[in-house]
């Protein structure tokens, strides 16, 4: 991604230019847009030459919740990535949550209307999953997505 900065307007930590196109506001930063979807925190990140896509679906229930099944959690988050579209990736954080993981092309440079559509894209995309962990897992709401 090139570092010119021309007069535009700002999204987030974006300089848009007239003509669409991204730029990192602040030269050797790795810009990204956070989002929600039902409530998950989201995050659109650009790279060199795509945008990786991630959100933190879900959490592992704690020993200490009363009526959870955990074995039940883990076994749903095993078969997760088999059922995943290709190129994406689940992964369990040490601290139990859940994320889910994409990246999408875009062009060089970037443009803003790429940029929201391959958010719009993940999010929709993510629904059934979403639904399935749901069902096995704690959603993630509140302090437990930051």
């Amino acid at each position: 991604m090139a570092n010119r900065i021309t007069s535009g307007l700002t999204l987030g930590p974006f300089a848009v230019d007239r003509d669409g196109t991204l730029q990192p506001r602040a030269p050797g930063l790795r810009p990204a847009m956070r989002f929600a979807w039902r409530g998950r925190r989201c995050e659109a990140a650009l790279t060199q030459e795509e945008v990786h896509l991630a959100a933190f679906a879900a959490r592992v229930p704690s020993t200490a919740e009363a009526g959870t099944d955990r074995p039940g959690a883990f076994e749903a988050i095993a078969a997760l990535p088999g059922s995943l579209p290709p190129g994406w990736k689940a992964r369990l954080l040490p601290d139990h949550r859940v994320v889910l993981e994409a990246s999408a092309p875009l062009s060089e440079p970037p443009t803003a209307t790429e940029l929201v559509a391959a958010m719009v894209r993940f999010a929709l995309d993510l629904d059934p999953y979403l639904d399935r962990l749901d069902s096995a897992l704690v959603p993630l709401s509140g302090t437990a997505n930051n």
